[in-house]
């Protein structure tokens, strides 16, 4: 992959864009339409530009690089699975005990020594063009500018390279860099992640933190900066143990830290821990903008890149995005990383719609009461798995996990308010809905047991229910059914919101014997035949501490929250694409959408 371009027009059914296009709003709708359809390509934008900097890039935007399925496959060179498989032969390895035994494991063993990162005693391509502090200016790059509402450009598939002050650990880590001028970029790594726990040490030593920021090379090291490594690893370590070959690291110009020779740009500089700066808004791939906040501030000493080097992007926003591949590849990696501490655990699956953290299912040997507790609280209280807001389990008997429709037929058939478990505990810095930043509500179902024996009491067609739930509250606008075969049919009721819905959920409490689930949304922006993005909506808008009821029946108020719920905090809005744009590019004949399309997706507000 030393010529990336060349091999996704090889292998990934690259569509070259000679048009061109802005990197502020156009460039990003292509790219964001693109990833949504069945058979998403790669894309090349061979002429980027700012029209409100007047400004023509001499370098190329690759984006959606991880288009699909298949092409994250080729990416990888092997199945994922392929690369677990390994991962848990290297987990369950004994010493031998006899001299065949030890012949056996030597090409297991001579294999590993390819898995530890080189350092080059020499300069890499990407440092082929050297350009000093003095000239130093970001808008060489093509930074981009996804949202109307966003706070300005931001680098979205930026390979951060941090290390420990005493220099013993290394990161690769993925944050948005959002570009404040010529020379700085505002640092958005999480409160919880290594890169922000080395910045805190740097800090406390009252000394400047070093960092080395690449753009392209191997797609591989993108997906590698989004893995979730055990603390202290150097996520290198799974670049040469998928690829088979050692990570080849050269050293930065200005700073210690040793990043891959083969990427395209590398900025360098220091991060002043005593200086912050409000970064954001950026609509994220929580498919909302995250808000205004403080972040460190990285001043760049230099910029490096190859002669011709191709400047890497993705976009984020609403479900589908090209995160959706990277997140399987993730899933099915790690999977064998999971089963120690969770060893009857036989698979797991994290929805897009879900946007991951919000909602996970796994599959498990069941083996006594209380076992599927047992592996949600294991699940809450490791590494990146304890940011995850609902859980639900199924025993070996259920569907395959992918199967979305026969899987919730079959938790709804088991579910009920007994066997729904709410605790507290950490969330993601991401997280809008928790009346407390980094601490809300986990919701964990048990649906590994047995059929519950009584479906709805009375059940009734929609039209039918809506007039008793109407009668009830008159801001309820409309409602509809799902699963309406099984023992709990899920309700989706839609208001206007006017009120609390705490309000509401007493006055549907009599309607026990004609509702067993009731989930509110409110009308502005859902769409009640949307069963896709309802679940997006659900699972980000709900805290379970504050937003789900047990009793009479399962209540879940999943409208967006404010101060008539006594919510402090402000809750952001969605990513939605401009209407202008997507009809210039429409009548260029760069993307052919229709109605139901952005409909589907929730592209734009609706009338």
């Amino acid at each position: 992959m030393q010529d990336v371009v060349a091999w996704l027009t090889a292998h990934g059914n690259l569509k070259i864009i000679d048009e061109p296009l802005d990197v502020e709003l156009e460039i990003p709708h292509v790219a964001y339409i693109e990833v949504k359809k069945p058979d998403s390509r790669p894309l090349l934008f061979t002429q980027p530009i700012n029209r409100a900097k007047g400004i023509t890039y001499e370098m190329p935007v690759l984006m959606n690089i991880f288009a699909n399925k298949s092409l994250t496959e080729e990416i990888f060179g092997k199945h994922p699975d392929a690369v677990a498989e390994g991962i848990e032969e290297l987990l369950k390895l004994k010493p031998p005990k006899a001299l065949i035994d030890k012949i056996k494991m030597i090409p297991k063993l001579f294999s590993l020594k390819n898995v530890f990162p080189k350092r080059l005693k020499f300069r890499g391509e990407c440092q082929e063009v050297i350009i000093p502090k003095a000239e130093v200016d970001l808008d060489r790059l093509p930074i981009l500018k996804t949202w109307e509402e966003d706070g300005g450009a931001f680098i979205t598939m930026g390979q951060v390279y941090t290390q420990s002050l005493d220099g013993s650990m290394q990161n690769l880590g993925m944050y948005r860099l959002q570009q404040y001028d010529k020379n700085r970029l505002g640092m958005h790594w999480q409160i919880h992640k290594d890169a922000s726990h080395f910045f805190d040490q740097y800090q406390r030593a009252g000394k400047k933190m070093p960092i080395s920021v690449a753009i392209g090379g191997d797609p591989l090291y993108i997906w590698c900066g989004q893995a979730p490594m055990p603390h202290g690893m150097f996520e290198m370590l799974l670049y040469g143990f998928v690829r088979n070959q050692n990570a080849q690291l050269v050293k930065s110009i200005t700073n210690e830290i040793y990043i891959p020779r083969d990427v395209d740009i590398v900025i360098e500089g220091f991060v002043d821990p005593t200086l912050t700066e409000i970064e954001g808004p950026f609509g994220d791939h929580t498919g909302y903008y995250t808000l205004k906040e403080p972040f460190p501030v990285m001043e760049v000493e230099t910029i490096t890149m190859k002669k011709s080097p191709v400047f890497a992007a993705t976009v984020v926003g609403k479900p589908p995005l090209e995160d959706k591949y990277m997140g399987w590849a993730t899933e099915r990696v790690f999977l064998p990383m999971l089963k120690p501490m969770a060893p009857d655990l036989i698979d797991y699956n994290m929805p897009e719609n879900g946007v991951f953290h919000n909602l996970i299912m796994a599959k498990m040997k069941t083996l006594y009461k209380g076992h599927a507790m047992q592996f949600m609280h294991a699940f809450w209280g490791v590494g990146q798995m304890s940011f995850v807001k609902h859980a639900l389990f199924v025993g070996e008997d259920a569907p395959k996990l992918e199967e979305s429709e026969a899987l919730t037929e079959h938790i709804l058939d088991r579910l009920s308010p007994e066997r729904v478990f709410i605790t507290k505990g950490i969330v993601d810095h991401l997280d809008h809905s928790s009346s407390e930043q980094f601490v809300g509500g986990k919701l964990g179902v048990d649906a590994t047991g047995d059929e519950i024996a009584e479906g709805v009491a009375v059940p009734l067609e929609d039209s039918k229910l809506f007039e008793k739930v109407h009668k009830c509250y008159r801001d309820v606008v409309a409602l509809k059914q799902y699963f309406s075969q099984t023992k709990n049919p899920l309700c989706v009721i839609m208001v206007e919101k006017q009120e609390s819905m705490a309000n509401l959920m007493d006055k549907l409490a009599p309607l026990h014997a004609h509702i067993k689930v009731a989930i509110i949304v409110e009308r502005a922006n859902n769409e009640l035949d949307n069963p896709y993005m309802l679940l997006w909506r659900v699972v980000n808008n709900i805290d379970a501490s504050r937003d789900v009821r047990l009793s009479p029946y399962i209540m879940v108020d999943a409208t967006n929250k404010g101060a008539l719920d006594g919510f402090s905090r402000e809750w952001p809005g969605d990513t939605f694409c401009t209407k202008s744009v997507l009809d210039d590019l429409q009548a260029k004949g760069l993307i052919d959408i229709e109605e139901a399309f952005v409909k589907k997706f929730g592209l734009l507000p609706f009338e």
